[in-house]
């Protein structure tokens, strides 16, 4: 799971100015709007200091730098069949249009703007597919759903598994292709890349996955590599291959291809590795029906703060990630529990670029000196954290099955406002005992008020917007959000507390029922911007929505083995 990643349908809000010009023309952006559009994301140029990695390790960094590239092509085919030759077309046009189009697809990775409720900005782009380039674009997600009730065992895992994609045979019929062989060409170079890191490093557990993890590119089977990756414990974090599963719109099955590849802050992940401590009680405590709990949550909860080097292919386009928990695989969560990674530098490119500015227009005058780097940093944290707690395997009218094959296309949104929320509980609780100092309270629940307003800027065809969009419609109906007579925003403390565990309960009662109509029903009711919200979202068109990352030390490590 991801903190911050583009998804699902369009729900509709306009989040800025180039939002609306865009909206109110039919013809695609000319050059300026395009610009105009592009300025909502800020350049940030991405340095990291490499000083104290050795000169090996180093070139085996530029190795996994050169494999970001080959991650970004593939995850361009997943996402689209005509994306990559409309890159090329883009790539040869050289006029200011061109240049701004090209631009703009990049920032995109496609042809449809992300922010603008994925409407595509160049002539002839069809509408972005719900299925993506997972299943055939002449399929509708009924005749797949259809097919796929009809298989069993094996054939039902294949088809709703995370690494195949479904096509149609020479008769019509569907079926399910490993990656292994839908994508074979560039998953033999990535595998190339790989051992060659491989060959390189002196870190026997980076040269455990890098070596495990080639061979799954070529065999389809990613276990092994993601219990090797859960035991990484190195300076260079590399996480590549199929992850997410936010670009198949449609049920969530299906894996999309991104790399982060990053370096160690061995300091901060020190200083956070009591929080990994503290995950059982946690679950042990949390506000659903006791039989619902963990009794025994996976062995391993590894905390990695990095700095990111580069970022490709669904890790890189849109709204930028801060964080995330993996693997999504239940057979390895339950195995071996999941890592929490957390990216530094992006953290507080976002907080100084994005955060701050909203905090000093949406909030009420006595909370503005409240909002700081450290709980914005701690509750990313917390929410990958919680990605790992709750719900994940249950048991749905005598069968199993897991949360996310339940909820489909509504997992996403759903999971991602229950890492939030639970999030805040769980933080709280940690205030409760110790943990954390507890003079941070009110600077953590108005940070996070602050940002709210900067995750509703993504726009309701985003998954954490939407669950965002939840949490403050259910902590306005309880009184815990109040807004003054200025339009600016407040917290109640006791209420907010209150409904932060109410809303905690709701969410993974749930998931833990797979209660597919519940969700739905809860979503349809939430998901809205209310006019309150909406006047102060209309003040803030002079502030970035996120940032565009630049990798400058990525690029000195490819010339450097040139």
């Amino acid at each position: 799971m991801k903190l911050e990643r583009m998804s699902v349908l369009a729900l509709g809000c306009s989040v800025s100015l180039a939002s609306a010009v865009f909206a109110a023309t039919p013809e695609t952006p000319d050059a300026a709007q395009l610009a105009a559009m592009s300025a909502r994301l800020a350049p940030v140029e991405i340095r990291v200091d490499l000083a104290s990695l050795p000169g090996n390790e180093r070139a085996a960094l530029g190795y996994l730098v050169e494999a970001a590239q080959v991650i970004d092509a593939l995850f361009l085919r997943q996402r689209s069949p005509a994306a990559p030759a409309q890159l090329l077309a883009l790539a040869g046009d050289d006029s200011a249009l061109g240049r701004a189009r090209l631009a703009y697809f990049t920032l995109n990775k496609g042809p449809w703007s992300e922010l603008d409720h994925d409407r595509p900005f160049i002539p002839g782009a069809a509408v972005k597919p719900g299925g993506a380039n997972f299943y055939p674009l002449d399929a509708t997600r009924e005749e797949i759903d259809a097919w796929m009730r009809t298989l069993q065992g094996a054939e039902h895992a294949a088809a709703t598994g995370f690494f195949t994609t479904i096509r149609r045979t020479p008769d019509g019929k569907l079926t399910a292709v490993p990656y292994s062989m839908e994508y074979q060409g560039q998953l033999a170079e990535l595998a190339r890349l790989l051992r060659e890191a491989a060959a390189l490093t002196k870190q026997p557990t980076l040269k455990t996955f890098l070596d495990k993890r080639a061979a799954a590119f070529l065999s389809n089977d990613y276990y092994a590599s993601d219990l090797a990756w859960m035991e990484l414990d190195a300076s260079i974090e590399p996480t590549i291959g199929p992850y997410e599963v936010y670009e198949d719109e449609w049920f969530n099955y299906k894996a999309a291809f991104e790399a982060f590849i990053a370096v160690t802050d061995a300091s901060e992940t020190a200083q956070l590795a009591r929080f990994g401590k503290e995950l059982q009680g946690l679950e042990n405590r949390l506000p659903i029906d006791p039989k619902y709990r963990r009794a025994k949550l996976g062995g391993l909860a590894p905390i990695r703060v990095v700095n990111v080097v580069v970022s490709a292919g669904d890790g890189n386009h849109g709204i930028q990630t801060a964080a995330f928990n993996l693997p999504n695989d239940e057979r390895v969560v339950a195995a071996k529990g999941s890592k929490r990674v957390m990216l530094k530098n992006f953290q507080q490119a976002k907080f100084e670029k994005v955060l701050q500015p909203i905090a000093a227009i949406a909030l009420a005058p006595a909370d503005r000196p409240l909002v700081a780097f450290e709980p914005f940093f701690t509750h990313i944290l917390m929410h990958e954290l919680m990605h790992g707690l709750g719900p994940q395997t249950i048991t749905v009218d005598g069968r199993a099955t897991t949360v996310r094959q339940e909820l489909k296309e509504l997992n996403g949104t759903l999971e991602e406002a229950k890492a939030d929320i639970s999030g805040l509980w769980a933080l709280q609780k940690l205030m409760d005992k110790g943990v954390i100092d507890k003079r941070q309270e009110r600077s953590m629940y108005v940070t996070f008020l602050a940002s709210a307003f900067r995750t509703l800027r993504f726009g309701l065809n985003e998954s954490h917007a939407k669950g965002m969009a939840l949490q403050v419609n259910y902590l306005l109906d309880h009184g815990a959000i109040q807004v003054g007579e200025d339009g600016r925003f407040t917290l109640d403390l006791p209420k907010t507390k209150k409904a932060v565990t109410g809303l905690t309960h709701d969410i993974m009662t749930l998931q833990a029922r797979g209660d597919y109509a519940g969700a739905k029903a809860l979503l349809a009711r939430e998901v809205v911007i209310r006019p309150e919200v909406q006047r102060v979202l209309d003040q803030l068109d002079g502030v970035p929505i996120d940032i565009a990352p630049h990798f400058v030390t990525a690029a000195e490590l490819l010339r450097s083995i040139e």
